[in-house]
């Protein structure tokens, strides 16, 4: 492999990381506070990118490619973001806030019921064909020596290091951030403390249904938008969840990218079908499991007894 080959297979697999990384932050987030899978994760990511689609479409208008229609662009994930941000909110308060005292696997078979229900409703309201979102600027492919970068690879690098960057200095630096660490260490404890645990677990779903819909969006530039496009992407960003340590926010963004690159350069150095490309991510998976269960960046937690 030359280097310009691998610079081009590098740059193909930190925008496909970028996408998981978004998504698997949903995931981590919700464990880390609430200990459980939010199966319907990738679900909300399809309706983001829904919501997405019919708001460029109606902002853009038949306007030119210009500066309007890369605002609009902007405009529209900002209303997707929002409108994802309050289905996850509601979502938590009535699929899982009922179950919190239940055992652990009523949420995860109500996260499934509510999976089914989000792809089913999207099929009938939109119907089964797909839908293109069309591109709000020129993607025509930038030449760096033999290395081919299309403008919507460098706007998927941007946005997404933007807002884990983001997310990060949220989650270290403001005092709902500091109140979502304590509730995920000990929920009883931060209620003594004066925390609103259940602003926090709402605040918790809202922020990583935000990033599920910026996911979805820039996942729809490229492919098309369908009822169940949120299925194998919602798995494969789970595994990065697990595979930097589910619970972890760095973790997740390691996790994301580590599994961009692995699938990219699996399909183009180790020869691996296209077809088969999404059997290295369980493949991944099986291999941490056994390895290192608790995952990269995970801790070993032991419990007392």
């Amino acid at each position: 492999m030359g280097i310009a080959e691998f610079f081009q297979h590098l740059m193909n697999g930190l925008t496909l990381g970028g996408i998981y990384a978004l998504i698997a932050l949903g995931y981590t987030m919700v464990y880390g506070i609430l200990k459980f899978i939010n199966f319907a994760h990738g679900d909300v990511l399809m309706v983001g990118a829904y919501v997405g689609l019919f708001a460029f479409d109606a902002l853009r208008g038949s306007a030119p490619l210009g500066v309007w229609t890369l605002v609009a662009f902007f405009l529209a994930m900002l209303i997707s973001m929002l409108f994802s941000a309050g289905l996850g909110m509601f979502i938590e308060r009535v699929a899982y806030k009922p179950l919190r005292k239940a055992t652990r696997l009523a949420p995860l078979l109500s996260a499934i019921g509510v999976s089914f229900i989000l792809s089913n409703s999207a099929a009938w309201m939109f119907g089964t064909q797909s839908r293109k979102f069309n591109y709000p600027f020129d993607n025509s492919p930038l030449h760096i020596g033999q290395v081919v970068i299309t403008p919507h690879q460098i706007l998927i690098l941007v946005v997404s290091m933007a807002m884990m960057l983001i997310l990060k200095l949220f989650i270290d630096r403001t005092r709902m951030g500091k109140a979502m660490r304590a509730t995920s260490l000990d929920q009883d404890t931060a209620m003594l403390m004066g925390i609103n645990v259940n602003r926090v677990i709402s605040m918790t779903f809202a922020i990583g249904s935000a990033l599920a819909a910026v996911g979805g969006i820039l996942i729809a530039l490229d492919f098309k938008v369908y009822a169940t496009m949120g299925t194998m992407t919602g798995l494969k960003a789970f595994v990065a969840a697990v595979v930097g340590g589910i619970g972890n926010i760095s973790g997740a963004m390691f996790g994301g990218i580590l599994l961009g690159l692995l699938e990219t350069f699996g399909v183009a150095v180790f020869g691996i079908p296209s077809g088969l490309k999404d059997t290295i991510a369980f493949g991944v998976l099986i291999i941490i499991l056994l390895v290192k269960p608790e995952g990269i960046f995970g801790k070993v937690e032991k419990e007392k007894v």
